[in-house]
């Protein structure tokens, strides 16, 4: 990408003073080459303008712009490709973990190993993908889990990296390699007799526009879904 040059910014005021502004333009230096998008946009506003960098705090939005000579730069692009972004995430429909292990209806006991896993469907884990239009913009935007966090309802927190393992009979008493705990008091005294589970994954939402302008422009943002199960847990039964 070509070096930034001279910038400005574009923000709105608030109370008692300038807030900080939503987007910053840096004009290109050099400007980008003839087949870019945003040149043949500002050519077919007559070629009189330039190709500017557009950077968005408050979002993590970057991309490039062309602002013909004159005008001042936009808080936003005339149509906000966040908009359209978010318009495509809703239309996923994404969901808490769909917690495999541990089941409902199981019985744990204290000091054995429990394997946390969840099933990775689209809408309970991802990737989904979804695309979102506006006038001649177009969004796409792919949402993954990225961790999940499972409070065990013992006032302790696991978080996970992935989806966790499911337990195999051959693995006998063994800890899961990425994803487990152990109890070490019986859900005795819970409502229930079962601890509340609580799984949240953590959706990372990556976006770019893939058609239309700005071109480039992309940013990403995270969200959060969780469920909940009850876990009964005992203690180890002695037979004589």
């Amino acid at each position: 990408m070509p070096a930034a040059g001279s910038g400005a910014s574009a923000g709105g005021k608030g109370k008692g003073g300038t807030s900080a502004p939503k987007c910053t333009y840096t004009k290109l230096v050099p400007q980008p080459p003839a087949n870019n998008l945003a040149v043949r946009d500002g050519k077919r506003q007559g070629g009189k303008g330039a190709v500017y960098q557009v950077m968005c705090p408050e979002t993590g939005r970057i991309g490039v712009v062309w602002i013909p000579d004159g005008e001042q730069a936009p808080e936003q692009p005339a149509i906000d490709p966040e908009v359209l972004a978010r318009r495509a995430v809703d239309s996923m429909r994404l969901d808490g973990p769909d917690i495999a292990s541990p089941r409902p209806g199981g019985k744990y006991t204290v000091g054995v190993p429990m394997w946390l896993w969840v099933n990775q469907g689209e809408n309970t884990y991802g990737p989904a993908t979804a695309t979102a239009s506006a006038g001649d913009v177009t969004v796409t935007a792919t949402a993954k889990v990225t961790s999940i966090r499972w409070t065990m309802g013992d006032g302790t927190t696991v978080t996970c990296a992935g989806p966790g393992t499911p337990y195999r009979g051959s693995r006998g008493m063994a800890d899961s390699p990425d994803c487990g705990h152990r109890y070490t008091r019986t859900s005795s005294g819970q409502p229930g007799e079962r601890f509340p589970l609580t799984a949240t994954s953590t959706w990372t939402i990556a976006w770019e526009v893939s058609a239309g302008e700005p071109a480039g422009d992309a940013g990403e943002w995270t969200e959060t879904r969780d469920s909940t199960v009850g876990v009964r847990v005992g203690e180890v039964q002695v037979l004589n």
